[in-house]
């Protein structure tokens, strides 16, 4: 997988100011330009983004490779339906064959809309859909679901096209890396940057923001719906799959939970498991990430699927409250109590 070994490569290169990091110095020179002026465009009114009719959140982060948002749209999905609303999720839909506007449906395969919206899908049974251009997929939803009363974006801080209303910018413990630009850093453009909160899901915090609480489920679910408590798996070997992000910090957390990894597979980001199979002569458990899971149980119902608990600290769902209340986002009747956030590490 050489695509995947200079991925890695990068992801240690943005960690410090080495050679390679300033050898790609002068590309990120080029990079910043190039988004300041796109900016620029925007701001001079020479390019428009579209306003919506109703309120849009979007969901992102400043660096390469990962970091919780989806997570955290799982989260404020779940929390904008305990506050009686009835909001819809846009994506792109990275790793997804084709770029054509789709709704997301509980059977969706994941190869045509996306493992991460499809995830959010299922979880929080709110309308999906993905585009290319996440403005497409905002009208195409709001014209199917006309009931929807605010949109949740994941991963758009940088999709200028798309007019926004609260931006919430998402950290994990790599904070800005070595504080370069892309190639030679992390950074899709320069932080500081103004945002309307900040959330940090490592376990340090970066800048002036709020928490979120991360964690391993106590158990683990097939295909079927059984569940198998992880503890009970302390006893043999497993073997665990990632074909996230950040594979090691899924690798970490079940090593956290007492389990025995007797292989640890670390595969590309939207791994699609396509002709994947056991190594030769495995007869053990097989543990991954729910994100993989939607990919991986078709071919393979037998594998565990570990959910992720992850819950913002309170403060931060307040903040956001008083967000909305300042956008008159009215609040209604909760209809449902709020969930615990599960999935991707």
């Amino acid at each position: 997988m050489p695509g995947f070994s200079l991925e890695r490569t990068l992801l240690a290169a943005w960690t410090r100011r080495g050679l390679l990091a300033w050898a790609l110095w002068p590309l990120s020179l080029l990079y910043g330009a190039l988004a300041a002026l796109r900016r620029s465009l925007y701001r001079l009114g020479l390019r428009r983004a579209t306003r919506l009719p109703v309120p849009v959140i979007v969901v992102g982060n400043l660096v390469a490779g990962g970091g919780g948002k989806t997570p955290t749209v799982i989260a404020l999905a779940q929390h904008l339906r305990a506050r009686g609303l009835r909001p819809g999720v846009v994506s792109r839909g990275h790793g997804r064959q084709g770029h054509n506007c789709r709704e997301v449906l509980a059977d969706s395969a994941a190869q045509e809309v996306g493992d991460e919206p499809l995830l959010i899908r299922q979880t929080c049974e709110v309308p999906v859909f993905v585009a290319a251009r996440r403005v497409e997929a905002a009208q195409a939803l709001l014209a199917r679901h006309p009931a929807t009363d605010l949109l949740v974006c994941d991963d758009g801080l940088q999709h200028l096209a798309l007019a926004r209303d609260i931006e919430v910018c998402v950290f994990d413990e790599r904070g800005t890396g070595n504080g370069w630009l892309l190639p030679a850093g992390p950074l899709r453009e320069p932080w500081p940057r103004a945002v309307d909160l900040v959330l940090h899901t490592g376990r340090r915090a970066f800048a002036a923001g709020y928490g979120a609480e991360r964690a391993l489920a106590a158990y683990a679910r097939r295909a079927d719906g059984s569940r198998v408590a992880l503890a009970e798996l302390r006893a043999q070997p497993v073997l665990a799959l990632a074909g996230i992000a950040r594979p090691e910090a899924f690798f970490a957390m079940l090593r956290e939970q007492g389990l025995n990894l007797a292989q640890a597979q670390a595969l590309p980001d939207h791994f699609d498991f396509e002709g994947w199979t056991p190594p030769p002569g495995w007869q053990g458990e097989i543990l991954c990430t729910e994100k993989d899971a939607v990919k991986l149980w078709p071919q393979y119902p037998g594998a565990l699927a570990v959910p992720l608990v992850f819950a913002p600290e309170p403060a931060f769902l307040a903040a956001l409250d008083r967000a909305l209340d300042a956008l008159r986002v009215p609040r209604q009747a909760a209809s449902l109590s709020s969930a615990d956030g599960h999935q991707t590490t």
